[in-house]
């Protein structure tokens, strides 16, 4: 659906990028099947010329992932592992390619559907992005939990001396910008959005963000690019993180932390996990809470926000992490190969 790395906004495309990145760095052997506008220090496999989510022409969706899927399964057998990143959609293939695999699951698992999915495919191994991303689909079969990491030097640390808050990320009920809007209200300071806009979410956008983006303290910037987010959220004095959904990871809190700008997040899904209340930020339950947040920060050190990223949340751990679930699953093979998809 994106580029790998996105061009714009992305997750969990970034995540496989700066993955793999890792594995090729650390000298492993990677083939990267994605869209053809990739860019990536492993051999790129394309699976569509473009990036879907950008091509005007693209009516289904769907055409080119099983083509991807078909290439991946007539080179597997040149392969030690294969990790998926498409949740369930190259289970039915991949479980008779005879090569090991697992899935990272990036996205919610509390749709009804999913229960019925992995019940059926009750064998194949897969990695949670947090503990609490779990809850709804225990009885799936994770071979373990890893983190989401950046590159040391991706983003750098700012001052926070922009005079205003940040929000980044989609515009959409679950990330919650109009909570942010109102935290930032009550706390007498400027608000700075940098967001996208899904069709799914259009009409959110329109009825609930559109009219408060008038107030004098909003200024929506639209969707930015990696090469923007230093001096975006470096400047800021936090990121606002009111999510009203449990998020599985939320990559926005750690790219903030390696901007050594601290995060005010609600106390759903994975941030318990992330933020380290009164070290890298504070976990709130309430606007109120946040509110009186805003007004502690002061009493944090920027420089422990970014230390704590380099300590916890770099894309060299990570990818240590997944290689260490990839020599579980392939114990007897040497030397190491991995494809990404």
């Amino acid at each position: 659906m994106e580029a790998v790395p996105p061009k714009l906004y992305g997750g969990t495309e970034r995540i496989v990028s700066y993955l793999t990145d890792e594995l090729v760095a650390l000298g492993h052997d990677v083939t990267l099947f994605a869209s053809g506008d990739s860019e990536t220090k492993a051999k790129l496999k394309p699976g569509w010329p473009h990036a879907l989510r950008l091509d005007a022409d693209i009516r289904d969706y769907l055409a080119p992932h099983i083509i991807m899927l078909e290439t991946l399964a007539r080179h597997a057998s040149t392969f030690d592992i294969i990790h998926l990143h498409i949740d369930y959609m190259g289970y039915p293939l991949l479980r008779r390619v005879g090569v090991p695999f697992l899935t990272t699951l990036h996205g919610r698992l509390d749709l009804p559907e999913l229960k019925a999915v992995y019940a059926a495919f009750s064998d194949v191994p897969v990695v949670s992005i947090s503990s609490s991303q779990r809850l709804p689909l225990a009885a799936a079969n994770y071979a373990g939990t890893v983190y989401h990491g950046l590159p040391k030097a991706a983003l750098l640390p700012g001052q926070g001396n922009g005079g205003y808050l940040a929000f980044i990320g989609r515009m959409s009920p679950e990330k919650a910008p109009d909570a942010a809007i109102r935290i930032a209200a009550g706390a007498g300071m400027k608000i700075k959005l940098a967001a996208k806009v899904d069709k799914a979410d259009q009409a959110y956008f329109d009825n609930v963000i559109q009219p408060l983006l008038r107030l004098p303290h909003v200024e929506f910037i639209g969707e930015i690019g990696e090469s923007q987010k230093s001096a975006f959220l470096g400047s800021a004095a936090a990121l606002l993180f009111p999510i009203a959904w449990p998020e599985p990871f939320g990559l926005a809190m750690i790219e903030a932390m390696a901007c050594a700008t601290p995060v005010i997040a609600m106390r759903r899904g994975s941030v318990p996990e992330i933020i380290e209340d009164g070290v890298n930020g504070y976990i709130v339950d309430t606007e109120i809470e946040a509110i009186d947040a805003v007004r502690r920060l002061p009493a944090l050190d920027r420089g422990r926000v970014r230390l704590r990223f380099e300590e916890r949340f770099t894309a060299r751990r990570m990818a240590a992490d997944y290689l260490h679930l990839y020599k579980k699953l392939i114990a007897a093979y040497a030397p190491l190969q991995c494809a990404v998809a």
